[in-house]
């Protein structure tokens, strides 16, 4: 039986920094109804010292400290752990608007035959975070939702499911890196029932260790190759890629000036401990994405 409404999923590690950001604006937000589980990956930089006092506290519900062996394996992991009626994955280090996550789990609860509900999002790079991005794949959706396309693809930075519908999406596959590219090409292919929301509840965040930006253009490539079988996807290379590049790019320049400087760390983790500002970046991060949700009023659309 689901016992709450929504179960905040969280995959970590090595990444504490971003981590207790994220997880202490999470906590100060979360209802009665609401659940929080982590997945820790074994992280060795004090996470899982971190991770248990909380949960003595009560301050999280759920959580494991062990390997994975991919981040999809992790995600997966906290998805067949979710007691929530709807599921919301929270990376560690993006920002999130649980107002207008909660605007889309009302409007999910309005409309039973959802399955999934994305939404527009913001985006911007921790080294140049006073730059704001929009980002939006309506144009592709309406596309799809004509059926001029058999599929498209959308982030799950974004992305509100029900945990119904994973018996018929299924989770996500572990022989993929860019797991939500692969994620949302198949429900879409599907035919799942998706629902659009014109605000934002995201605003991603690039920084230094994360999926994307330890990606490569190969990997990109082949993953791309295995989905044009699978889907009979064209792509939508200037909508997409662009983004993921410049992520690539900026994460191959940081790999570069840390090799130049004789700079060794355990997955990133001396380099998130160089933002000693990160707290407030964060917190201005958060209001932008709040105030651009105050702008005007968003529809649904399906």
């Amino acid at each position: 039986m689901l016992t709450f409404n929504i179960s905040y999923i969280l995959a970590t590690r090595n990444r504490l920094p971003f981590l207790k950001i994220t997880l202490e604006k999470l906590i100060n937000e979360l209802l009665a109804d609401e659940e929080i589980i982590v997945i820790n990956g074994n992280s060795n930089d004090g996470t899982s010292s971190y991770l248990k006092q909380l949960y003595i506290d009560k301050k999280i519900h759920c959580y494991i400290n062990e390997p994975d062996q991919n981040q999809a394996h992790a995600w997966n992991k906290g998805m067949l752990l979710a007691n929530g009626k709807f599921i919301k994955k929270i990376m560690d280090d993006d920002i999130f608007c649980f107002a207008s996550i909660r605007k889309c789990k009302n409007w999910m609860i309005e409309h039973p035959e959802i399955n999934i509900c994305i939404s527009n999002t913001l985006q911007t790079n921790l080294q140049y975070s006073e730059q704001i991005n929009k980002a939006s794949r309506l144009s592709y959706f309406l596309q799809w939702q004509k059926d001029e396309t058999s599929c498209f693809t959308f982030s799950d930075v974004y992305i509100l499911i029900r945990k119904e519908a994973l018996s018929f999406t299924g989770l996500y596959d572990t022989q993929f890196r860019m797991i939500d590219w692969e994620f949302s090409l198949r429900c879409s292919f599907l035919k799942a029932k998706i629902g659009y929301y014109t605000g934002y509840n995201s605003l991603t965040v690039d920084t230094p260790g994360n999926i994307t930006s330890l990606s490569t253009r190969r990997v990109l490539k082949y993953e791309a190759m295995i989905a044009k079988v699978k889907y009979g996807y064209p792509g939508d290379d200037a909508e997409i890629s662009i983004w993921s590049n410049l992520k690539i790019a900026l994460g191959l320049k940081l790999q570069w000036v840390q090799k130049n400087a004789s700079f060794k760390n355990n997955n990133n983790s001396s380099a998130l401990h160089e933002y000693t500002d990160l707290e407030s970046i964060y917190n201005k991060l958060y209001n932008i994405l709040e105030h651009e949700n105050q702008k005007t009023d968003f529809d649904f659309i399906c």
